[in-house]
C-alpha cells in the first residue's frame, strides 16, 4: 500500500510490479503520480510532461524564426550584388 500525496488515499501498489520512475494515477483524485521509492513504496506528484513539450515547441519555433531572418539577410545581400553589378557596366 502507498499513500497519494495529493489526497492521502491509500493506493494498492505491488512493489514487484513497479519500478522507480513509473507513473500511475490516483483512483480517488486522478492525480498523476510517480514512484520515487520502492521499499516502502513512496509516491510523489509527477511532473507535467506536457509543459516540457510546450517549452520545447516554443524553442523550436524561435529557432525557425531566427533561421528565417538569416535567410532574409542573404536575400538582401543578393539584391545588393545585382545593384553593384549594374554600376560596373
Amino acid at each position: 500500500m502507498a499513500t497519494c500525496p495529493e489526497c492521502d488515499a491509500e493506493i494498492e501498489v505491488d512493489e514487484f510490479d513497479v519500478d522507480k520512475g513509473d507513473q500511475l494515477s490516483c483512483p480517488e483524485c486522478g492525480s498523476s503520480l510517480e514512484v520515487v521509492g520502492l521499499s516502502p513504496i513512496e509516491l510523489d506528484i509527477a511532473a507535467d510532461d506536457d509543459d516540457e513539450d510546450e517549452d520545447e515547441d516554443e524553442d523550436e519555433a524561435e529557432d525557425e524564426v531566427e533561421a528565417g531572418e538569416e535567410g532574409e539577410d542573404k536575400e538582401d545581400d543578393d539584391d545588393d550584388d545585382e545593384e553593384d553589378e549594374g554600376w560596373e557596366e
